[in-house]
Parts: structure tokens; sequence; C-alpha cells
């Protein structure tokens, strides 16, 4: 029988028969193999978890800017964030109603103040969402039976997604309706509940009315707000009308669309804080483990097997081969160690989700990203190994 030429079978068979080897070889050495599984696996969950995290924060950040309706928004230029914002002229609202296509401008009110949990009485601080809710600015699941009933005095919406600390206030009000709680130095009546959710800059929300705001928030001058939704005419063109606000408006005011206003708050918690920087270094440092990890495998099952490799050259089969043999292994690790990894992962995610309220689920881009994350990191393991091939030396074995 003459020895197989590397021109001999097409690429597929070529192909076929080295992961076929390579197979063979890992599970001959079961205890390595399933080291270098558990390791594969290891490294897909970090990078999962940590990009499920970073993906949480931006989503939880940008909420209530995700949860608003209206097409323009005006910000004072030195506002980072909206959980902390610099005030407005409310001014500023009326002076945009001077462009045609501006249909209404809605001043809204953001503010922390101190909850007292209505079951122990402990203190908690708690975002303050203060509008006009017959505007419909913001759309928040709930919100919108609540328009009358939180005209009254003293009245509000309290998030049921916020945690746990502020008390059972949904149980609360479920059994026993309206309930009486104290924000600052005030009490007020919670008439009903919305959805929203936590975010790293607020760990719950309470939506209520411009003039309850003002009476829960007594130092805040009344001339001031610290964001302005602008619903524009049916058919408008945002960005003329854009264009012609900047041009009618003072410098002390920024005008951007719905897009620009949620990617300024993304980038805040991007460029401005080290949580993005941190969840990708974490990142970063599971493919490294990883990587050493199939590395030190590869190599180990390479230096096993010199006499075995050496042998194949001796028959004819060319380095190419070779080389495709390792490479096989690590498409094979990477596939071994990625599925039980995505597995684990998604319990994980509504296992963290449940207990941190943070939007943490499985999204099928964020599993094709981490695949090939994965698959790169084995390849490149599988890339540094093969240099250990350069020692199968056919004229050693005698």
């Amino acid at each position: 029988m003459n020895p197989p030429s590397e021109t001999a079978p097409r690429a597929g068979g070529r192909a076929l028969l080295a992961v076929r080897l390579a197979w063979r070889q890992l599970r001959f050495e079961k205890t390595r193999l399933a080291s270098a599984i558990a390791g594969v696996m290891f490294a897909c969950v970090l990078v999962f978890m940590q990009l499920g995290f970073r993906a949480a924060l931006f989503d939880s950040a940008t909420a209530l800017p995700q949860a608003m309706r209206a097409e323009l928004f005006l910000m004072h230029p030195m506002t980072t964030a909206t959980f902390r914002p610099e005030p407005l002229p409310r001014a500023r609202a009326w002076q945009a109603l001077a462009a045609p296509a501006v249909a209404n401008a809605v001043p809204i009110y953001l503010a922390q103040a101190t909850w007292r949990n209505p079951a122990d009485g402990t203190r908690r601080m708690i975002q303050l969402i203060g509008l006009d809710v017959e505007a419909d600015a913001v759309a928040l699941e709930g919100l919108s039976p609540l328009k009358n009933a939180l005209k009254a005095p003293d009245t509000a919406a309290f998030d049921l997604r916020s945690r746990p600390e502020f008390g059972p206030v949904g149980d609360m009000f479920a059994a026993n309706g309206p309930l009486e709680v104290q924000v600052g130095n005030r009490m007020i009546v919670v008439v009903g509940t919305v959805a929203l959710g936590p975010s790293f800059g607020a760990d719950g929300n309470l939506v209520t009315s411009e003039t309850n705001f003002r009476r829960m928030v007594r130092e805040r001058v009344a001339s001031m707000t610290d964001l302005v939704a602008l619903r524009l005419v049916p058919g408008a063109d945002v960005a003329a009308v854009q264009r012609d606000l900047r041009a009618i408006l003072p410098p002390d005011v920024l005008v951007l669309t719905h897009d620009e206003l949620v990617a300024h708050e993304r980038r805040y918690w991007e460029t401005a804080t080290p949580i993005g920087f941190i969840f990708g270094f974490g990142s970063l440092m599971g493919l490294i483990v990883g990587m050493v990890i199939v590395y030190q495998i590869l190599f180990s099952d390479i230096a096993g097997h010199l006499r075995e490799y050496a042998t194949l050259k001796a028959m004819g089969y060319g380095q190419g081969y070779l080389n495709r043999v390792v490479l096989g292994a690590a498409g094979i690790l990477a596939i071994s160690g990625f599925v039980p990894g995505l597995g684990v992962s998604i319990v994980l995610y509504d296992f963290v989700g449940a207990g941190t309220f943070l939007p943490l689920k499985m999204e099928a881009g964020r599993a094709a990203t981490v695949f090939a994350m994965i698959f790169a990191m084995c390849f490149g393991a599988g890339l540094l190994a093969m240099r250990k091939l350069r020692d199968a030396n056919p004229a050693d074995m005698f």
C-alpha cells in the first residue's frame, strides 16, 4: 500500500481524518480530556458572566431613557447621567415651543430622596421621577391607569422591580390597597405600582407628579428642571427640528434625539466609571486562563505522542496533516467546553438576575460572540502547541 500523499484526498476528507485522529487521542486520556473541557467551560462561563453583567449594567442604566416617548430632549451640557442631573432653566421648555414642529414640552424632574421602609422602618435612597403623567412622555408599565390618582396631593407610584430592601410594598398594596409611607420628611400615599427596575445609580424608583415632586424635594427651585421631553407633530423631520432648536436656544442646553440621550447615558458608564473596564478586563482574564489550560493539555498530548507523530511522518503524512490534527483537537475542546458552559451560564443568569434584579438574559448574539471568542482562544492555544510537532523526527525512532 502506497503512503498517502497530501494531495491525494480532497481537503474535506483530510480534515475529517485529522479530526478523527484528534478525537481518539483526546479520548485515550479521559482524565486529561475532562480537565481540558472543564478549563474551557470555566473560561466560557467567566466570559458569559462578565459580558452579561456588562450588558445588564447598560440596560439598567438606560432603562429610564429607553422608556422616554419623546423625539427630542433638552438637557444641561454638564449632566453626566440621569441619576445626578444638572438642572436647566424650565423656561427652555417654553422657548422650544417656538418651533412650529414642537407639539408639547414636558419637564421631567429627577432627584434622590430618603425612603423609609414601611415594614421595618429602615431608610434607603430612592430615585424620584416627577413629570406631567398625562403627557405620556414616559412609557412605564402600569403608569397609564394612575393618571388621575397621581393628581391628588402627596401621591406616588412605587416601582415594583425595586430592590427588596425598600420593603414588601407590592404585597402590602395588593393586600390593603393604598398605603402611607415616608419619603424625606413628608408622608405620601402609594396609590399604585409601575415597573422600571433598579440600576447601578438607583436601587428603586418612585413616580409622582411635578407638583408632588416639589413638595417632596423642597430645596428644588421651581424655575429649574432636569430634563425636557419634546413631543413633535406627526411627520416632523426630527433632524431638521433639532437644527432649528439648536439655533433658537441658548448654549446652556443640549438638544438630543432619543438615541443620543440613550447613548449619552451609556457613554457615562462606559468611560466615566471603571465598571465597564473591569468587566472587559475580567473577560480577557478568563480567555487567557482558558488558553493556558488548553495549551498545556495540547502540549502534553503532543509530547506524550511524539513517537506516534514521528511514525506518521515516516509513513508519508506531511507537517500540514499533523497541524490539522492539533487544530482539530483544539476545535473539539472548544465545542465540548462551550456547550456545557452555555448551559451553566443560562442557569446562572436566571439565579443572579433573580438575586440582583438586573436584566440578565441570554441573547443569541452574545452566545455567538462568546463561541467565537472561545474558538479563537482554543485555536490560538493550538497554534502555540504546534511548535512541539517539530520535535517529531522519524530519525529519532531508530
